[in-house]
């Protein structure tokens, strides 16, 4: 079965489909570096509370426990986030690959877009669901204190 020649306004056609998954794409992979960056800081972390004699010292292993399991928590939330979004970008990939091969071969492959996109989607959905749930768990055990001037009792921060 010979292949048809490729006509240039279908892969005129193709590339500009194939743009909006490309930007989809670059919005993903922006995300994933911040949750990358996420993951490191709470690496980090981990590591300097089991691996600094000053945080023993200053911090009581109970306070160390708790701070730990948390990091846990938040480390697999952080990872589970990575891998949904990694997904979601590889499927965006292959979206982009079926859109190409549909015009390249001149074969209706858009229910198998459709099919993948909403993959892509479904898997996006999930990896800023987790990721919502370990930025809530990091606003909820971390708690920041204003600390107050010196001989002052006001609460407003003015200091007068």
């Amino acid at each position: 079965m010979p292949v048809p020649l490729l006509n240039i306004h279908d892969t005129t056609q193709a590339i500009q489909l194939a743009l909006v998954p490309a930007f989809l794409l670059t919005a993903v992979g922006a995300l994933l570096n911040v949750m990358t960056g996420r993951l490191a800081r709470i690496i980090d972390r981990g590591r300097q509370l089991t691996e600094s004699p000053a945080a023993a010292v200053l911090i009581s292993r109970e306070s160390i426990r708790v701070e730990l399991s948390q990091l846990e928590r938040r480390r697999a939330l952080a990872s589970a986030a990575i891998t949904a979004c990694t997904l979601s970008a590889l499927l965006i990939c292959l979206v982009i690959a079926t859109l190409f091969i549909e015009v390249i071969l001149a074969i209706p492959l858009k229910g198998i877009v459709a099919l993948i996109f909403t993959g892509t989607t479904l898997a996006l959905i999930g990896g800023l669901g987790f990721f919502l749930m370990e930025v809530r768990l990091a606003t909820r055990s971390i708690r920041i204190r204003r600390a107050e001037p010196s001989g002052s009792n006001r609460t407003d921060g003015s200091g007068h």
